[in-house]
């Protein structure tokens, strides 16, 4: 696959702190976050799911979680997951 490079000039400064927040919770470099980004924002719009399609997905499939974050936790806990 040929890749490319990409420089982006003058990006303000709120906006690349943010990217630096972002990539750091997602424990990627910038670089990383910011082809994520892109990669995302490529895609066909028939091919992005909003968060109703993507719930509607989940539930077709019958996939459930617990409601309660707290009894999840625990019970990973329990389970030695952490």
């Amino acid at each position: 696959m040929r890749t490319a490079s990409l420089t982006i000039r003058n990006i303000p400064k709120p906006v690349l702190d943010r990217l630096k927040v972002r990539a750091a919770r997602h424990r990627r470099s910038m670089q990383g976050e910011i082809l994520d980004i892109l990669e995302m924002a490529s895609l066909e719009p028939e091919t992005r799911l909003t968060g109703a399609a993507a719930l509607a997905r989940v539930r077709a499939l019958g996939l459930v979680t617990p409601g309660d974050s707290v009894a999840m936790i625990r019970e990973d806990r329990d389970r030695g997951g952490g």
